[in-house]
């Protein structure tokens, strides 16, 4: 399939297995409660390119978020080409040779650390054009997972909030990232830490950015909760602009990814069905985070037990630990027959990697009026043109 080319059908059974299936009304779904908050609570909600970035679902986007944030290079030219706007940047690091780049497509640019701001303030623009910050550590995050908090002892991420002492020359905003699907009760709490530790900063800024994580998509998140929160801190700091940039917000139960079972092997008393996607390479948090994704139609277990339609999915790639198990269904599975992972549209197409060569999921929407648009599907060329 032409990589520019988008080819439209009314035939869902045509879709290639393996595929990612977004689904446009969910997907406004989310958009529209999106901008609810942030009309309501008078903030910035912007797209966060790390969690989602199917930039031919960009249209879509744009009828109710104008913004995005980028922490790249590719991913602020992304921006500045696709979304029509420059972005709000962060990267753990800029060299010198990127940054003159990185200014190009952004409005604002967050530094990492004070050594940055001094080793490239000599190349930050005085005339406006471009809005600089720095990111801020409150040495406090409620994400339990090691590897998905960015507050974590020793953290890389910002300067810790003991640490600060001065506003380096320049920095209009600050932004801090301390959730992970995160809930309102999480960020206020953040909030009134920094408050405490940071707070004779903030009338000296014109901005803070609250990162990602806040979940406001998931059911049971206290919506009307992050509205008060939000508010009241804007009335306490009527100087700020505030901006959050949740990314699986966005994405949150949008979408499934379809796949196909092709072969069943039983060994030492566990059957695994093998199925043509692989979760290390296609699913990768199922095995960061670690957590069971939820698959269409049946029962996640405990432990096996062999006198039921009992099942450890298998991922078809080399690695050892490619599988997660263990699930009930209320039938014997078939080679052939589909396997489908619920709420696989966020995280998962920007992290998916082509280890093993392995067939890499086609990228399907499903249209409003029931029409598919099957957006992209990968080919050998693909995988080829990645290596040297």
């Amino acid at each position: 399939m032409d990589k520019d080319k988008v080819v439209t059908t009314n035939d869902k059974t045509q879709l290639p297995s393996p595929c990612y299936i977004l689904e446009e009304d969910l997907l406004r779904r989310n958009l529209s409660l999106i901008q609810d908050v942030a009309r309501r609570a008078g903030v910035e909600i912007i797209l966060a390119f790390k969690a989602y970035a199917l930039w031919r679902t960009f249209p879509i986007i744009r009828e109710y978020v104008p913004y995005s944030t980028a922490s790249s290079v590719w991913e602020a030219r992304l921006a500045f080409e696709e979304m029509g706007a420059k972005a709000h940047t962060f990267s753990p690091a800029y060299t010198r040779e990127e940054f003159p780049t990185i200014l190009s497509y952004s409005s604002h640019v967050t530094f990492n650390s004070l050594s940055q701001v001094e080793h490239l303030h000599p190349l930050m623009p005085r005339d406006g054009s471009v809005s600089f910050g720095l990111r801020i550590n409150p040495e406090y995050s409620a994400v339990e997972t090691d590897l998905y908090n960015p507050c974590a002892p020793g953290s890389r991420f910002g300067v810790p909030a003991s640490e600060l002492k001065v506003l380096p020359e320049g920095i209009e905003g600050f932004h801090f990232h301390s959730l992970c699907e995160g809930s309102a009760e999480d960020l206020e709490k953040t909030l009134e830490i920094i408050e405490q530790s940071l707070g004779h900063f903030l009338p000296q800024l014109r901005w803070l950015n609250m990162g990602g994580g806040h979940l406001m998509t998931r059911q049971g998140y206290d919506v009307e909760r992050l509205v008060r929160v939000l508010r009241a801190f804007k009335e306490r700091h009527p100087n700020l602009d505030l901006i959050l940039e949740p990314g699986s917000a966005f994405g949150w139960q949008t979408g499934f990814l379809t796949s196909s079972v092709v072969d069943i092997v039983e060994h030492h008393g566990i059957r695994t069905a093998i199925v043509d996607v692989s979760f290390t390479c296609h699913m990768p948090d199922c095995l960061e985070m670690p957590y069971k994704p939820a698959i269409r139609g049946a029962r996640t277990m405990d432990e096996y037990r062999p006198d039921q339609h009992s099942y450890r999915i298998g991922g078809n790639s080399c690695l050892s630990g490619d599988f997660i198990g263990y699930w009930e269904f209320d039938h014997p599975l078939e080679l052939g027959e589909q396997i489908i992972f619920e709420d696989m549209l966020h995280y998962t197409t920007v992290k998916t990697t082509m280890f093993n060569g392995v067939a890499h999921p086609s990228i399907a929407l499903l249209r409003s009026d029931g029409s598919v648009e099957l957006l992209r599907e990968y080919t050998y060329q693909d995988y080829k043109d990645r290596m040297d």
